[in-house]
């Protein structure tokens, strides 16, 4: 564990914390207002997920969709034009409108197997983000020179972590390098 007690977490000139929790309790708000001080690095994993491990099945599933279109399929074969997925912080609608949902075809859903499929695209997405924690850590103070550092989880570290299980490998090497 990072900081041990009490005591060394108060010491500690450059403080590492992460927050997880459902969905909607207000991780990325309390990150943001720490950010915004000027002294916390906030290192979104769901802006990771959605840049670095989710970006490609994005753009391919939008390039699949424009493939129907006659003028759309000639713009990207003459690679006239590019696709790319707008994540931010604050709204990860490109994510979302990726994992879709399960039903009828015709009205958008998703075949049971492809959402399936997806999921777990997301899963494998999240718990790499995750592992990048140290990495980013050290970057927000090595190159950015920020004295603090929060990793804002997202919701679904829930279903990947058992938090109260010291062998969970993912916890053990995020409390390693945040409280």
């Amino acid at each position: 564990m990072l900081y041990p007690t009490k005591d060394a977490w108060t010491a500690a000139p450059n403080k590492r914390v992460m927050v997880f929790g459902m969905s909607g309790l207000g991780k990325t708000h309390m990150s943001t207002i720490l950010r915004d001080t000027g002294d916390w690095f906030h290192y979104s994993i769901d802006y990771r997920i959605g840049t670095r491990y989710m970006g490609e099945y994005i753009v391919n599933s939008c390039i699949k969709a424009a493939m129907d279109h006659p003028y759309l399929r000639e713009m990207l074969r003459q690679d006239a034009i590019y696709l790319a997925p707008n994540v931010h912080t604050h709204d990860l609608g490109a994510v979302s409108t990726y994992l879709g949902k399960p039903g009828d075809l015709t009205l958008g859903g998703l075949s049971i197997e492809e959402y399936k499929e997806r999921q777990d695209q997301f899963r494998t997405a999240e718990i790499a983000a995750l592992n990048d924690t140290a990495y980013f850590a050290d970057r927000g103070t090595n190159l950015y020179g920020y004295p603090h550092f929060i990793c804002d989880t997202g919701g679904s570290i829930c279903e990947w972590v058992e938090a109260t299980d010291d062998s969970d490998a993912l916890m053990s090497e995020l409390s390693a390098n945040c409280f």
